[in-house]
């Protein structure tokens, strides 16, 4: 039983998130690199331009939630937690506190939802604007949610295993940049070149903009739900061992 452990956690990164939303500089952070894949490739291909039955712009927006939620969760993660571990020194306080590792890993987790889902509103926000057959079903909110909750989790195993504030980028640069941009977010991976595709086909963020691409869950729906599954669960798993496992 985790119990409320976990909500001080989440508690303190609430607060500070907070401190950055009255900021108006970190809006416009949030939904820079979005907006200018929105208006490089959505308003520059626009309406003239079909992709699986519908125009290029609505057949973006839901990728740039994937990818958006997917930067959001993981960065915020990795980066505070590596901070808080290695410069900062305030890790090692709730390690030394009365309070679980599945309970810190949870809390840690759920602020980094929170801000993924709070910079996929801002995207989908601009998506309702200029997109013309957007629509949210209650798949792609649950793809959302799973996807922001597994890539949370891959922020904690970056933010503990990672030797320095340099070596979070390096993995940003390794995984997530590379996902980013050939995980199906602005084409779909069948034009990726076969002998790529069962690389493409191993990335998490592949599966999400399947999923949240479609209107029920068919067959392939079902395969990338399970996959998703199966990462999140691992990645929490991992995550919590090695909070539990921390010694620096």
């Amino acid at each position: 039983m985790i119990g409320r452990d976990w909500y001080p956690i989440f508690l303190r990164e609430m607060l500070l998130f907070r401190r950055k939303l009255l900021k108006v500089g970190y809006l416009f952070s949030a939904m820079l690199v979005p907006i200018i894949y929105l208006l490089t490739f959505g308003l520059g291909l626009g309406r003239n331009v079909q992709m699986q039955g519908t125009d290029y712009l609505s057949y973006l927006i839901p990728g740039l939630v994937a990818m958006s939620s997917m930067n959001n969760s993981y960065t915020w993660v990795a980066n505070a937690l590596n901070l808080n571990r290695l410069y900062f020194k305030t890790f090692q306080v709730f390690v030394q506190a009365p309070i679980r590792p599945s309970a810190i890993m949870v809390g840690e987790v759920l602020a980094g939802m929170v801000k993924g889902l709070f910079a996929s509103g801002l995207i989908l926000i601009v998506g309702f604007i200029t997109a013309r057959d957007l629509s949210i079903t209650p798949l792609f909110v649950m793809t959302l949610l799973l996807n922001c909750f597994l890539f949370a989790s891959l922020g904690v195993i970056t933010g503990m295993i990672a030797k320095s504030h340099e070596d979070t980028a390096t993995y940003n640069n390794f995984f997530i940049l590379p996902m980013a941009f050939f995980g199906g977010t602005f084409f779909p991976v069948d034009r990726i070149p076969e002998l790529l595709r069962p690389v493409v086909w191993v990335l998490p963020l592949t599966h999400s903009n399947v999923l949240i691409r479609q209107n029920s869950l068919d067959w392939e729906g079902l395969v990338s739900l399970v996959i998703l599954l199966l990462y999140a669960i691992a990645f929490f798993i991992i995550g919590s061992r090695l909070i539990r496992d921390y010694s620096e």
